[in-house]
């Protein structure tokens, strides 16, 4: 077998991961090839105008968000932005409440005025003292705001989510939502909080035009396996499992199908996501992304979202077994890269659920790595 040419990087994956490696490298000289399996770039961040004209996010919401100046400065080379608020509700017997909670949730479930000293009054009374350290995301959301709440927005909603109850997940799982003592109506807070003014797919599209970029989309599934040894190093965002051919078990994933429907009409939602903790709707939440796109066009597109077990791989299970598994694929992905050069980053590879500013995050973090241990 041929020698792998010098200064050669093989991308596995146009996402966000292996886009933002490949640009990095090239402007270094390193020449980079990178390979899809789908018909487009941009990953689950992928955009795209439906047959109404509707600038769509068919994979979910992105709304991007960062603290991170140095991530935020880097994508800013191949976009402008646009201010963008993350808004969401749940809908509860017909009635739309402030997710996540914060003081006007609260008044609304309790009808009773409250400041940030009685709503964490209020709160410090609905909780449950008795967990001091929670085991699962049950008992972290009961020591948090008690059975009222959680059985409100969190009980129903998480077991459809994940196919499971929260007793059966990590506490990192409803961790992850904050309970506010404030007003702040938003869903998540951020130093830059905007959405790229083309969208995300025109985002990397720029990223990737460089003359040391190649790109080849609708690869056959293993084909990466081919051209590996063709290259100095490999960077590999596809599941780990699947890496190693299932060698050790299959890793639990959540998957999702959409429904999209167009209403004639400008917008048809009062905010950009409404959540569905009841189970009486299959679809956990309903997104109008023009929200955030600001897009100027007379009618309107909402996805609704259906979880299920089995499809693409979007969300990691964080339960033990899970975990234990992922820790001994992890050693094997040690070796691979010290035998092969074969670096494992990204939500698929690192079985780890993160935010498109975190992936890139990591992606120049890994950049960084590749060009000391390269050169």
């Amino acid at each position: 077998m041929a020698s792998p040419l010098k200064n050669s990087i093989l991308l596995v994956g146009a996402g966000p991961v292996g886009c933002t490696v490949a640009r990095v490298l090239a402007e270094l000289g390193y020449q980079c090839h990178i390979l899809e399996a789908r018909d487009h770039i941009a990953g689950n961040c992928y955009d795209t105008f439906d047959k109404h004209g509707v600038l769509i996010h068919k994979y979910g919401p992105h709304c991007f968000r960062t603290d991170d100046d140095e991530v935020f400065q880097f994508l800013s080379r191949f976009t402008k932005w646009i201010p963008s608020e993350y808004i969401v509700k749940s809908q509860i017997n017909d009635e739309l409440f402030q997710f996540p909670i914060n003081i006007e949730t609260l008044e609304q479930v309790f009808s009773k005025k409250l400041d940030k000293e009685s709503a964490a009054e209020l709160l410090e009374e609905l909780r449950d003292n008795s967990i001091t350290q929670p085991a699962n995301s049950e008992e972290f959301v009961l020591s948090r705001i008690g059975k009222r709440l959680f059985e409100m927005f969190y009980k129903d909603y998480t077991s459809k989510q994940w196919g499971r109850p929260a007793s059966e997940l990590s506490p990192s799982v409803c961790g992850r939502i904050p309970v506010r003592l404030d007003r702040y109506p938003g869903y998540v807070e951020a130093k830059h909080l905007c959405t790229p003014e083309e969208g995300f797919t025109a985002l990397f599209k720029k990223m990737i035009d460089h003359p040391n970029i190649k790109l080849t989309l609708n690869c056959a599934k293993d084909h990466w396996r081919e051209e590996l040894p063709r290259h100095q190093a490999t960077v590999y965002t596809g599941t780990i499992d699947s890496y190693f051919d299932y060698k050790i078990g299959k890793l639990d994933w959540r998957s999702l199908s959409f429904e999209f429907k167009n209403y004639q009409t400008e917008l048809k939602q009062p905010c950009l996501q409404i959540n569905y903790p009841s189970k009486d709707f299959e679809y956990t939440r309903s997104v109008e992304i023009k929200h955030i796109t600001k897009q100027k066009i007379s009618s309107t597109t909402v996805s609704y979202e259906y979880p299920k077990s089995k499809g693409e791989p979007y969300y990691p299970v964080p339960a033990p077994k899970n975990q234990e598994l992922y820790a001994k694929y992890q050693e094997l992905a040690e070796q691979e890269l010290k035998e092969r050069f074969v670096y494992f980053c990204g939500r698929l590879a690192e079985y780890t659920y993160i935010n498109s500013d975190e992936a890139v995050k990591r992606a120049l973090d890994l950049s960084a790595k590749i060009k000391d241990q390269l050169s």
